[in-house]
């Protein structure tokens, strides 16, 4: 009765503090480690905002040419991923430029959303209109979040989300 009882107590202190201890190797929900910050290569080539990049007619235009206006979201703040049944949540909060920004997006950078070099790179880009107030840092918070399949992960050791000042990644334990 005692040894029961001893390994009872033993496990289940184990088992509480599993879900305490974030960072744990032996924590079952940590699929994917904590956010960290990484550069942001810069472009070499600059490129003109006034020399179009291709001439748009309306008897050249293509059906399903829809052109994303969003731009690249100011700041990432924080990435993580959380497992669920079938696959994970990439969830991803950053910053804004201004108040209002709207239809928020996870831009694959990659072609066809495959990881290169087991890298899976995201863009967090979002519609920031003109005319609005920058405000304070919190009331231009944006929340996103992506759903990818187990068998989309398959050689994924590295989530990695890109903003215009900063990216933050996350790696597989």
């Amino acid at each position: 009765m005692r040894k029961t009882l001893g390994i009872l107590l033993v496990s289940s202190i184990a088992l509480t503090s599993c879900g305490r201890v974030a960072d744990s190797r032996l924590n079952p929900f940590n699929w994917f480690g904590r956010a960290e910050r990484v550069d942001v290569p810069q472009d070499e080539k600059e490129i003109n905002p006034l020399i179009p990049q291709r001439r748009e007619s309306i008897f050249q235009r293509r059906v399903g040419d829809d052109v994303y206006p969003g731009v690249p979201v100011l700041v990432i703040n924080d990435v993580k991923v959380e497992r669920v049944s079938g696959g994970a949540i990439i969830r991803v909060l950053g910053t804004a430029q201004t108040q209002g920004a709207f239809e928020v997006r996870l831009t694959p950078e990659n072609d066809q959303e495959l990881p290169v070099d087991g890298v899976l790179t995201y863009r967090l880009e979002a519609i920031q209109p003109e005319g609005f107030r920058q405000g304070p840092a919190r009331s231009r918070e944006i929340n996103v979040a992506r759903f990818r399949t187990e068998q989309d992960l398959t050689g994924v050791r590295t989530i990695r989300i890109v903003g215009q000042s900063n990216a933050m990644q996350v790696r597989r334990r």
